[in-house]
């Protein structure tokens, strides 16, 4: 008997999904960024820790949302968006994650939460949105770039959990 492979489907997170994304947004980083922050940190990283960091479920013109893709039953990336929290650009929308699993790199999924993630700011009014992408991060400065991201020329340094990393923040025209 032959088995064909899942459609992968994009939908809402739910509050249930949080130790699943965080099982993803763990594994991407630890393969995306190894090199670029401290070995040590990444291999520390832990789901469980991390789960009830994405505020799913959340409602309101402010509040976040998170999408998932699946393959069958499973999450294998996510995108979380919102309002940008930059004062310099309000107004505008912001990614503030999109991961895909390591294994499925490749597949075309990254590109598909990207366009489901933009037509969804979109729809929330958003023109224009920002992202930032870790410096030395090359693979995801070209994901971007091949959707029509730019960067804006701002730089930061932030401590995601507890590590701090240098950023460079991409702008967008959503419409």
């Amino acid at each position: 008997m032959t088995t064909t492979p899942a459609e992968p489907a994009i939908r809402l997170a739910l509050p249930e999904d949080a130790l699943e994304i965080a099982g993803v947004h763990v594994r991407s980083w630890q393969v995306g960024y190894r090199g670029l922050i401290d070995s040590a940190f990444l291999d520390a990283l832990d789901p469980a820790r991390r789960a009830g960091l994405y505020g799913l479920g959340s409602s309101g013109p402010g509040a976040r949302e998170t999408i998932v893709v699946t393959l069958g039953e499973a999450i294998v990336g996510f995108s979380t968006f919102g309002p940008t929290r930059d004062p310099d650009v309000a107004g505008a929308g912001e990614i503030y994650a999109l991961y895909v699993d390591p294994p499925h790199w490749g597949a075309g999924l990254g590109r598909r939460l990207l366009e489901d993630t933009r037509r969804r700011l979109l729809t929330r009014s958003f023109t224009d949105a920002v992202l930032w992408v870790l410096l030395g991060n090359d693979r995801a400065e070209r994901f971007y770039g091949e959707d029509g991201w730019r960067r804006d020329g701002t730089e930061r340094d932030e401590d995601p959990y507890g590590v701090v990393v240098r950023v460079r923040r991409f702008r967008r025209r959503l419409g």
